[in-house]
Order: structure tokens, then sequence, then C-alpha cells
């Protein structure tokens, strides 16, 4: 059907998104390419949708410093001129009808203790007030040495210098650029904040390790176009066509091509809108990822539709494991658990190794045993088919609700991409990691991924999909508590308490894996950090950085339970609003009531930054001062973001931010400045030197591409940008702010065009025809679009599928049509020869020691097991069926008076819930109820429900009700559909609603009838993941009643 330009702007700023016009039948990527631009007239700009992580780009108009229209750029390879409704809003983010959005803030903001309301301040006293109470926060907080513990926890009497506050927090980043993500993780740490969280530990932080822990990268394995390339989709954990609307039009490519269309398979808890597209679709229990994951692997084993060639050469599989690695099935814990503790010793998981020494451990140059045969009861394969043939199908129906036929008909339909030549995807977001068991789910996910050979081979990977324009750049930039830039290790005072120890440690548990290299790169972000005063006699500034309490953990949830007992005196807020989007909100908002000060960058006034005027608070008691600044928009300012395929893309700026608003890169760099000034005259100071001595040649106005410059690295003597990460030194040679991002700025004669700066690169080619477009920006690592792609090609190089080639051995060298991720040639020798196969075939996985993809996962990887396990979530309407371990037996049980979780069955809570997102909002809600167009278009907060629910309730649809949990109860419309349904959970009827996450009291649209609070967190339980602590948002117990 034909379709203007015009028309389809018109409609998608209605709120049809792009894959649903296609489906429609209009032929939106035709329209992109052939229809004029609706505006031609005032200055054309280029920029990056703020919202989720699919990237997509955007044209904006602007005349006489106003933004006159935006639309899809329809030279952009990902969207191809298309947007959903959240893009297509953009506008709104600076202009309703021409004039400015009224619900931006534009001044700085001063709320006095026990005031109910702001006043405007200056910006020079905000920054001069704010600098102040960091120093007397962080000076007379100051913790200077650590207790050294024994292996029992019992004090030594020795101690050891820690340097570090826990009176300060620091949260956000997500929406910030890479630029200034980067700016705010050097200006916190040199503060010594060891408190510094932002959006990823509440949305994907188990992706790192369940992603890195199985294939050596924390990051989605391939990219958003080079889905279009897959076989079969199973989208377990997202809901793509409504969260990532982009994404889905190249999953709709691939499933409407003329020649072997791909399938698509939804497993969901709801009929969502990517279900009604789906070939097959199964409802699922919330909570029960890994025994429905765990029950494909099963059936891949007893089917044999396993990639034989792949996983013989490219796992772990033929490894043998240490005699003492145990799992009992009764009690469902793995050998080394203490009850006590509630930890393991994950010592006997690990290796059998060829080579022992004196004191009975491996030698350094040892390598695994390995059973060519695979029938030692002791080699990976063994261990991975006895531990997943308790996960039948019958135990699959009994613990996730799904038949045992249509479990094998997705079993079948999955399992069929083993073949030679096909390739699935397995696409999840916070489906998947917002458990308790969230990093367990992605690994077991990785393991199947791995058995079918879809690693490392265009149209296949795992596709974690992130929600947050720059959740991933502010990810590699280390804006949480546990890494250092570019996934360094944080120094503890126990484990790592000097550099030595720090770069010893690295090499030795690096092995083979490239991560040896980790001295270079930690080296040259110290000099990064503190330039001519990071020196070999004072271990390049380590001893400035705080180091963390062994065994303390330091991320969201934690923040808050220490907040709550008044251990944390002031706060950071920089474009995060956890008063909507934590966990256990009203307790999240009450802890507030704690700091003394506060101070919340943002474009809106938030739930968070006016927590004091929530509906059950008595802002006159409430004593906290808070600062408001307001900050720039993404079109306000320039710099890059990273999307979830790791490509760094530059959005330049249209106008100039609307009354006083600052990028958030001039606010961080002036409270540095005058923080530094307050510190160069008080030589007493606590570990002064970490803020007078830092590197900080930015101004009040730091320029982008001069902080990019350092990010990719330089030499230090002549400030001379380096190719990559492969010119970095540990001699302090080299400065390099995030090693993962070298190569985003080399030298102008590598590509004059854009004087070097490759995130700025728009060449819209594609050689391979794969999608790939290399010189359209830059994807770290190294400009690769596909990760692990020596696994794309077999042991010789030949590609398991030629028409999906990324790399081959032509005979005498290799032939790429991707950044290769392995060693092509040897860099060592002058002439640079060609590396022959078998040499990259025996090292696939370059990040793991020895070089292979971990079905079973060695060591420490994860803190629960070296194999997925199902756990039942902490708020569960049955018991475990799969063991006696109820729930994930290392999780971490608060115990605060608001802390409150619900019995097993409990039946004052009946009722299974979930949080959900809606297409037309974004995360905690400021970027898009502050929008007329999208407030409109979903104003209430609804609770989706059966009609089989209603009915036995006495509900009808659009019957106002509360949602309760034990914590809190929201208000909420009821949505009657059959989209979700009741399950049969071990014989027993169960009912499952959601609610979207979303609202809350400020904004255009709060959810409801003002002077309440709809924020669905009230209900969802302080409780997190064994390896991150992500919240258990998607599986809790409510119950529902009539308002």
């Amino acid at each position: 059907m034909e379709l203007t330009r015009r028309d389809f702007l018109k409609l998608s700023g209605a709120g049809i998104g792009t894959a649903a016009l296609a489906n429609l039948g209009f032929s939106v990527p035709a329209l992109a390419a052939t229809e004029p631009l609706r505006i031609s007239t005032g200055k054309e700009s280029t920029t990056i949708c703020p919202y989720c992580g699919t990237g997509c780009g955007i044209l904006v108009r602007s005349e006489k410093g106003k933004i006159i229209n935006t639309e899809g750029n329809p030279d952009h390879p990902i969207n191809t001129g298309t947007l959903c409704s959240k893009g297509t809003s953009l506008i709104q983010v600076g202009f309703v009808d021409g004039k400015p959005n009224k619900k931006r803030l534009t001044k700085p903001l001063y709320r006095a203790p026990g005031s109910s309301s702001w006043k405007e301040i200056s910006w020079e006293d905000a920054i001069t007030r704010i600098a102040r109470k960091v120093k007397e926060t962080r000076d007379n907080n100051w913790i200077l040495e650590d207790e050294i513990l024994d292996k029992e926890g019992k004090p030594t009497g020795k101690k050891v210098k820690c340097n570090r506050t826990e009176a300060i927090a620091n949260f956000g980043g997500a929406s910030l650029d890479n630029e200034e993500c980067y700016l705010l993780t050097k200006f916190a740490r040199s503060l010594g904040i060891a408190y510094l969280e932002h959006q990823a530990r509440i949305c994907h932080s188990p992706s790192v390790p369940g992603l890195a822990g199985s294939f050596g990268r924390g990051a989605m394995t391939n990219h958003f176009i080079d889905l279009k390339n897959s076989d079969c989709f199973l989208a377990c954990g997202s809901n793509t066509s409504e969260t990532h609307p982009l994404a889905f039009k190249w999953m709709n490519e691939a499933m409407h091509r003329e020649k072997d269309p791909a399938k698509l398979i939804v497993v969901d808890p709801r009929f969502t809108r990517t279900a009604s597209k789906a070939d097959i679709y199964s409802a699922i229990r919330p909570g029960t990822d890994i025994a429905f994951c765990g029950g494909i692997i099963n059936y891949a084993i007893e089917n044999n539709t396993i990639d034989w060639d792949y996983v013989k050469v490219y796992t772990n599989f033929s490894f043998l494991v240490n005699p003492g690695y145990k799992f009992n099935e009764e009690t469902g814990l793995f050998s080394g658990y203490n009850e006590e503790k509630r930890k393991y010793d994950p010592v006997t998981w690990s290796y059998q190794m060829d080579k022992i020494g004196p004191d009975g451990k491996p030698l350094p140059d040892a390598v695994p045993l390995k059973d060519p045969t695979f029938q030692n009861p002791q080699c990976v394969f063994q261990l991975l088919k006895k531990h997943y043939s308790r996960y039948t199908p019958e135990m699959v129906e009994k613990i996730c609700g799904i038949s045992k036929a249509k479990f094998d008909e997705i079993s079948k339909t999955y399992c069929a991409t083993h073949e030679r030549g096909k390739s699935g995807v397995h696409l999840y977001a916070m489906g998947l990691t917002h458990h308790t068991c969230g990093t367990q789910n992605i690994r077991s996910f990785a393991i199947l991924q791995l058995l079918l050979g879809n690693i490392g081979v265009p149209g296949g990977g795992i596709a974690a999909l992130r929600g947050e324009s720059n959740v991933q750049g502010s990810t590699d930039h280390a804006l949480l508590w546990h890494i250092l830039p570019g996934y360094l290790a944080v120094p503890n005072s126990t484990t790592l308490p000097d550099l030595k120890t720090h770069n010893e440690t690295r090499v030795k548990s690096a092995g083979t894996a490239f991560w040896k290299n980790g001295p270079k790169f930690t080296v040259s972000l110290l000099k990064a950090f503190w330039g001519d005063n990071a020196k070999p006699e004072n271990e390049f500034g380590y001893q400035w950085l705080p180091k963390v309490k062994d065994g303390k953990n330091y991320s969201h949830i934690a923040i808050f339970e220490a907040l709550y007992k008044k251990e944390v005196k002031g706060m950071f807020c920089w474009g995060q609003n956890p008063c909507v989007g934590g966990p256990n909100s009203n307790m999240e908002g009450k802890a507030l009531e704690n700091l003394d000060w506060l101070v919340a960058v943002d474009l809106w006034e938030t739930e968070t930054s006016a927590f004091w005027k929530r509906p059950d608070a008595d802002a006159g008691k409430i004593d906290t001062e808070v600062f408001f600044l307001p900050a720039a928009s993404s079109v306000e300012k320039e710099g890059t973001i990273s999307n979830s395929g790791r490509w760094m893309q530059w959005r330049y700026k249209a106008v100039d931010p609307p009354g006083l608003a600052r990028p958030d890169a001039a606010i961080i760099s002036q409270v540095m400045l005058k923080l530094r000034e307050l510190y160069v005259a008080d030589k007493k100071a606590p570990n002064r030197e970490a803020i007078v001595n830092l590197y900080w040649p930015y101004g009040e106005e730091p320029d982008p591409n001069v902080v990019l410059k350092e990010i990719n690295g330089f030499t230090w003597a002549d400030k001379k940008q380096v190719l990559n990460f492969t010119a970095l030194k540990d001699d302090g040679s080299t400065a390099c702010g995030c090693w993962v991002y070298s190569g985003v700025y080399p030298t102008e004669d590598v590509y004059p065009l854009t004087g070097g700066n490759l995130s700025k690169r728009a060449e819209n080619v594609d050689p391979s025809g794969l999608g790939l477009f290399p010189k359209w920006t830059f994807a770290w690592p190294v400009n690769r679009r596909i990760l692990y792609n020596r696994c794309s090609a077999d042991p010789a190089g030949q590609p398991w599928n030629k028409d999906k080639n990324l790399v081959q051995w032509d005979g005498a060298k290799w032939v790429n049509n991707d950044v290769a991720d392995f060693a092509f040639v040897d860099a060592t020798k002058p002439d640079k020869p060609p590396v022959p196969p078998a040499v990259s075939a025996a090292n696939p996985y370059i990040m793991l020691n020895f070089g292979m993809g971990h079905l079973f996962a060695p060591g420490s990887a994860f803190t629960d097991g070296p194999f997925p396990e199902h756990y039942e979530p902490v708020e569960a309407p049955c018991e475990n069926s799969m063991s006696k371990s109820q729930n994930n037996p290392v999780i971490k049980i608060w115990d605060s008076d608001m802390d409150k979780l619900a019995e097993v069955g409990d039946k004052n809570y009946p009722i299974v819930c979930m949080t959900f997102r809606l297409t037309e909002h974004w995360q905690a809600g400021q970027m898009t109820r502050n929008l007329p167009w999208l407030a409109e278009l979903q104003p209430e907060m609804l609770v989706e429900m059966s009609k089989d629910l209603a009915k036995r309730k006495g509900i009808s649809n659009g019957t106002r009700v509360k949602v309760k949990s034990v914590r809190g109860e929201v208000g909420a419309v009821a949505l009657v559909t059959d989209r979700v349904q009741p399950m049969t959970i071990n014989g027993v009827k169960t009912d499952v609603v959601g609610i979207p996450w979303h609202f809350g009291y400020t904004g255009y649209s709060t959810g409801g009838p003002n002077g309440n609070n709809y924020a669905a967190n009230q209900l969802t339980p302080h409780v997190g993941d064994a390896n991150t602590m992500i919240p258990e948002y998607k599986a809790f117990l409510v119950n529902i009643e009539k308002a």
C-alpha cells in the first residue's frame, strides 16, 4: 500500500509504530529512501534517539534557536527513516506546538530544610554550596583504612589503606553522553565515592557476568541489523515489537523474506504484540526461565540436535572437571556451600590439569585434561547431560505451565538451528534480568546457544536489548561500584591493596586470555586520571583510588538500605529517578528523608528530586536540602552514545539549552573545579592528592572531542592519539580513559573527513550485504560488528554458510568482511604473515582462559554455581519442585522494618505479578510523562488481568482497583483481556497479572487522579540477584480488590 512520508509521520506520531505499519503492508523502508523530507528549511543536524538502546538516527531542523521539526534519518542504516512513538515525539522534549515545553525546568532551584516549595538560586551559589557540602560530608566521614580479616572473617590486627567515603552516593549516567559518563566516573572516584551506581544495576547488570562468564565479554554479541540474517528468533524475556520497535523491523524483514523465512518463537507470560506475530507462542510463569531453557538443553542432548562440529572444537565440552565437583539433586546445592555464610567456595568448580606442582596446584603452563570421547563422567558434556536430565518436559510443564506438546514444538523448532548454515538468535531484556536468578537466566540461554553453534555467526548470538540510549556506554565507563572503566577490576582493600597485586592477579586469572594485557589498560587509565602526577614511584596514583571493603556490597539496594539506616548523608542523582525505578519504592522514598543533601540533575521535576512532595510525606519534617540543576537535552549538546550493539554514535547539537540549563559535562566540571579550589586551600584534608592532582584540563565547558580523545588514548609525552588499545603500555607512557573504546578517535590521517573521529562516520555502505556497515560510526572493540566471529567458520577457516561469510581462509590468507576477533596475522613479525586457521580455531573465545566457550563456568565466574539451576522467586505461589532449596541459596535477605516478604503460597497474596513496559512510555517516565503526545496516548496506570480472574473478583474492564502487596498498594484501572490467562502450576490454578512501571506523581500524566502515587514499584521487594543484586521486579505476589 502506498503511504506518503508525511502520512507515515502522522501515523507514527499518533502512536502506531514502524513494525505495526510494516505488518499492515506499508512499504516504510522504501518511503524512507525515496520521499522528500517533511521540512527542508532551517539548519539540519543529526542526532540519535535518546530513548531505548536501539540507536535510531533522527534529523533535527532548527531555526532561530528553536527546533521546528524532527523525523527519522532516512540514511541511518538501523532505522532507515522510521521511528517509534517515542522517537517521533522527541521534538516535544523542547517544544510543544512551537512553544517551549512548560514542564522543562530552566533555572537552578533550591529546597530548604522543612520547606514545601522550591526557590530559584544562581548557578554560582548552587555550585559553591554543593561543593562545600560535598567536601564537608566527605572529609567528616572519611575511611582511611580497613582492617584485614582472615579467611574466617576474623580480624587479623592488620590494616590497609582504603581511602573512601561511604557517606556520599552517586546515581545515574545512562542518559548522559559517553564523554559525560567518563567525566562523572573520574569525578566520583577522585572523591573516594564507593556508592557509585546507575540505571544499569536495575536493568541489565546481569548481562555483563552472564555473557562475559560464558563468552568473555558482557555485551550483545551481534547487532540490530544482523537480525535480518537469522533463521529463527527465540524471544524469551523480551517484548521486542513494543519495547524495541525498530529492532523488530529487522526481525520482520527476516520473517518475510522470500526464501526460507525466519520463524519467531515467543515465550512470555503475556500475549504481547510480539507474540501476535509469532509462529509459536507460549505463556510461561514469571520466574521460571531456567526451568524452561534447561528443558530445551535437555531436549537438544536427548534428541541429538547439538552442533557437534561446533561444540567439539569451540567449547569446553571435552574438558575434565575436578573430581571434587558435585551437585546434590535433593538439596539443589553445588559442592562448596557454606550454609552459615550463604556462600560457595568454588575451589571444586575447576578443571583437572595436566601439570600439578608440589603444592597440589596447577603449574603456570598447565592446560585442562580432555576426553575426546566425551564418555568420562567428569567431562563437561557428561556433567551437563546429567544436570539437565532432570529438566524433563513433564517438569517444565509442572514448573512453567507450558504443556508438553507446546514445549516439544518450541524445542524442535529452535533446536533446528543446530544444522550447518542455520543460525538462531535469542532476544531478551528485563524479562530475564529482573530476577534473583537473573544472571543465571542469561547463562542458561548462553549454554543453549553454544550447544546449537549459534555464537559468533551472522543471524545468531544473544541479543541483550538494553532499554536506555547509553546504558551500554555508561556501563562501559564503569558508573557501577564493582568495576573500573573497560571492565577492569575495582581496587579492593583486602584482595587488591596495591597496583602490583592488582596487575599480577589480573594476569594470573587471565591465563591465556586477552585479559593478560590488563596491566596496560589499568596503568593507562591511571595515567588518564592523574597525568604527570601518576608515576611509577606512587603506583601511578593507584592508592588515590577508593578501595571497596572486601565482602561488602555497594549496589543500588545496598545504598538505600544504608541510607535507611542514616549511614549515607549526601547524594547526586544524574537523570535517574529511583523513587519510581527503584524496588520497594516506598522504602526508598522514606530513606531519602535521611539525607542531609541531595543534588538532582535533570530536565524535569522528577519524583526523586521532589521526594518531599510525595503523597504520604510530611515536607515540614524533612530536613534534606535539595538542589535541582537544570540539564541540557540530547539535542542541546553533543557527544557520543553507545547502543546495545556497541555502536558509538555522535549526536550533534541543534540548539542551545533553554534558559540557564547546562550540559551535564559542564555541571560536573564546574563542581569539580570548585572542589579543587577548596582542596588546594585545605592542606589537611584526607586524600586531597586525588583531587588536586587530578588531570582535569577541560575548563568550565568541556569539549566532548577533547574528552573522547582522552577516552581513546594517546601517548602522554606528545598527546598523539593511539591507533587502538594494542598500542597501550604499562609503563606510564600512554593514557587511555576506557580501553575498550580505544580506536574510536585515532589520528586525523586515519579518517580525515571527521578529523579522525570515527564516531562521526556516516558512510551508508554495506559491501558484504550482511548489514555490517563498517564505515558507519564505530563499534567497540576496534570496529568489530560481530563478536567471536572466528566461530562463523569451521576449524579450516571455511564459513559454515557461504551466504553468511564473515571471515574466510583462502588457502594463503584471511579474507574478512568483519574485523577479526582472533589473531589473523602475526603482528610480532615485521612482515605480519597470516596466521593459519588451526591456530585461531584453538582459541576462538580470546577473552576466556583456554579460549573455549563455557558450557561449564569454572572458578568464581558465578557466585551461585557453574551450571544454572532453577530456584523459585523469593515470593512464589508454590514450593520448588526441583529441590529442597526454595530460593537461590546465596541471595541476601535484607532485614529492615520495611523489608517485608510474603510467604510461599501466601493466601493473602495469591496472584503472581510482574512489571512491564509500554511502547509510549520509557523507564521511570520523566522523559515521556512530560510530553503531551505520549502522556495522552497512555495516561493511566493499569493492571492487565485475565477474564477468568476478573470474573471471580467481580471486576469489569475499566474498573478502578487496588493492587496490593505486603509492602504497599497502587491504584490502577483494570485492563481485562485474553492476553493473560490463569496457568496450571504443579496441578494448581495460578493467576498472573502485569502492571507497567512508568508512572508516579509528577508530569502531565501521573497515572491517575492527582494526589496519589502510581509507582508500580511500591509493590516490589528489596531483594536482588545473587551475582549483581538486580531487583526481582518480574515475579512477586499481590492481591487485587475494587477501589
